[in-house]
């Protein structure tokens, strides 16, 4: 007996090790350190179909405009908290070049619909049914919040609820960027 308890011992510390990285290497982080050092790399496009109408809409269709790009789920209670913020945000920046573009996931259209009717949110809303184009932001979490320049880059990100304070700091030197 005693001849397998190193090889014992040896194998749970590797399955150990392996678990422990695993566990420990978390969601890709490359996106987050690029626009933390001030680089813009180019947000993802997808055509993606449009929450209650017909047709598809993707971010290459806002070219031009600074978008706040939203990723929200009607089950999600920050997300409620924070639709008001992002419904006025809209208004305000809708006649200097910007927009507020919501992607909804992991909601049956209707829920999604009855959602944006109860906060009174008017902005455009795309839907992600598979998450596909989330991961290609790396989302993991709800709400988060993506500011895309006029080119098409990811100039400012949120990983979780955005703020006043939060927005005030980023939008206005982004909209008064030309593209």
């Amino acid at each position: 007996m005693r001849v397998f308890w190193p090889v014992t011992l040896a194998a749970a510390l590797l399955v150990g090790l392996l678990a422990y990285g695993v566990f420990s290497k978390g969601g890709d982080t490359t996106l987050d350190e690029a626009v933390a050092k001030g680089e813009r790399p180019m947000a993802p496009v997808a055509s993606l179909p449009v929450l209650g109408a017909d047709g598809s809409s993707s971010l290459a269709d806002y070219k031009g405009k600074v978008v706040v790009l939203n990723v929200w789920a009607s089950w999600c209670d920050p997300c409620r908290e924070e639709m008001p913020l992002l419904q006025k945000t809209h208004e305000k920046i809708s006649s200097q070049g910007g927009m507020v573009l919501g992607v909804d996931t992991q909601d049956a259209s209707t829920k999604a619909l009855e959602f944006l009717k109860e906060v009174k949110a008017s902005f455009p809303s795309v839907r992600d049914r598979d998450r596909e184009y989330g991961r290609e932001f790396g989302v993991n979490g709800y709400p988060e919040t993506f500011i895309i320049d006029r080119k098409g880059r990811i100039a400012a990100m949120q990983r979780f609820p955005v703020d006043q304070a939060w927005l005030d700091k980023h939008l206005p030197k982004l909209l008064a960027e030309t593209a």
